[in-house]
C-alpha cells in the first residue's frame, strides 16, 4: 500500500496554493547537504558554495536538525503559509510561534526518546531556541535565496498560475496528475507511489483544514509531505519550469532560429523558457529595459511569447510555438 492521505469533500474545498520563502530557503539548505539533490539547480549550488566559502553561515542551531541521519527533519520549520503568497517576515513568525508542545512532539518524532544535543536544548527551551533559529533562516535567506528571488519568485507564481487553470478545467483529479509523477488521486484520497515509497508506506496523519500545495524551486526533485504536521498538511513539490531557471546566457538557439529572428530575438525566446519580467531580461542580457520591451512585442505578436499579469509584475515565458521554434 503507498503512503495515502484522506481528503474528503470539505478539505479538497480548502486546498489551497502558496508559496513560502522560507520553504525555498530550508530547501537551498538540504541541496548544499547533498540531500535530494535536484541536478537542475546545479548551477545555483556551485555559486553558493562560492558564497559560502568567501563568507560562512552559522547555523549551529538549524543545520543539526535537518542533517540528521534521519529520513525526515521537524516539520515546525516550515509552517503552512497564511496566506497565497506568503512574506519571509511571515513565515519566520509562525516559526517563533510554534507552540513548545508541539515542538517537542516534533522533536520526538524525529529523533525518539534519545535527543542530541541541539534538539535538547531546543525541547529544553523552545522559545528562545526558535527565536535564534529564526534568525539563522533569515540569515540564510538573505545571503542565498534573495539575490534570486525575482527570477524565483516567477517561476512559481507561472507555476501556481498554471496548476490553477488546471484545476478549474479537470478538478482534483485533472491537478494531481500532472503536478508530479508520483501523486495520483483517487477516491477522496492523494496517494503517493513510486520508488521514493516503497518502503515507506502508511497513512498521512493530516493537519487542520484542507491541503496547502507548494511549488519549490531550490529543492528535491521528489513530492516531500509530512506525515505529522501541527499546521496544515503541505505537499511541497518542484516547480514547472525550474530546468530552464538558469539557462538564461548558457542555453544557445539553433543557428537557424538565429538566422529567423536576429540573435537578441532568439536569446529571449530561449531565456524565457523560465517565467522573467522585462527587468529580469534585462539583467540577464545586458541590454536596456526598452530594448527588451521593443522585442518583446514583435515575439508576441508572432505568437512565440505570451505574458500574464502576477501581482505587480508582468511575467513573459516562451509559447508552445516558441518552444517547438528552438
Amino acid at each position: 500500500m503507498p503512503m495515502t492521505l484522506e481528503l474528503g469533500v470539505a478539505e479538497l474545498a480548502a486546498t489551497r496554493f502558496a508559496i513560502s520563502p522560507l520553504s525555498e530557503t530550508v530547501a537551498c539548505l538540504l541541496q548544499l547537504a547533498g540531500l535530494d539533490r535536484n541536478p537542475v539547480n546545479l548551477p545555483w549550488l556551485r555559486w553558493a558554495r562560492e558564497e559560502l566559502d568567501r563568507e560562512p553561515l552559522d547555523l549551529s542551531r538549524t543545520w543539526p536538525l535537518l542533517v540528521n541521519g534521519r529520513l525526515s527533519w521537524p516539520e515546525f520549520l516550515v509552517p503552512a503559509p497564511r496566506d497565497s503568497g506568503d512574506s519571509l517576515d511571515n513565515d519566520l513568525d509562525a516559526l517563533r510561534r510554534t507552540p513548545e508542545a508541539r515542538v517537542r512532539a516534533s522533536l520526538g518524532r524525529i529523533f525518539d526518546t534519545r535527543l542530541p544535543v541541539v534538539a535538547a536544548a531546543l525541547a529544553d527551551d523552545p522559545a528562545s531556541g526558535l527565536r535564534e533559529i529564526a534568525d539563522e533562516l533569515r540569515e540564510a535567506h538573505d545571503r542565498l535565496v534573495a539575490p534570486h528571488w525575482p527570477r524565483l519568485r516567477a517561476v512559481l507564481d507561472a507555476d501556481v498560475g498554471f496548476r490553477a487553470r488546471q484545476l478549474t478545467a479537470g478538478g482534483a483529479e485533472r491537478l494531481f496528475a500532472d503536478l508530479h509523477p508520483d501523486l495520483r488521486w483517487r477516491a477522496d484520497r492523494v496517494t503517493l507511489a513510486g520508488e521514493r515509497w516503497r518502503n515507506r508506506h502508511g497513512v498521512v496523519t493530516r493537519g487542520p483544514g484542507g491541503l496547502v500545495l507548494m511549488p519549490v524551486v531550490l529543492g528535491s526533485p521528489h513530492v516531500l509531505i509530512k506525515k505529522n504536521t501541527s499546521t496544515q498538511t503541505t505537499i511541497r513539490y518542484p516547480a514547472r519550469g525550474t530546468g530552464a531557471l538558469w539557462a538564461a546566457g548558457t542555453r544557445s538557439a539553433g543557428s537557424s532560429t538565429v538566422r529567423l529572428l536576429g540573435r537578441m530575438r532568439a536569446d529571449l525566446l530561449t531565456a524565457l523558457s523560465s517565467p522573467a519580467t522585462t527587468t529580469d531580461l534585462a539583467r540577464a542580457l545586458g541590454v536596456t529595459p526598452s530594448a527588451v520591451s521593443q522585442h518583446l512585442k514583435v515575439l508576441r505578436d508572432s505568437g512565440l511569447v505570451a505574458r500574464e499579469r502576477s501581482g505587480r509584475s508582468v511575467l513573459y515565458l516562451t509559447t508552445p510555438l516558441g518552444e517547438r521554434l528552438l
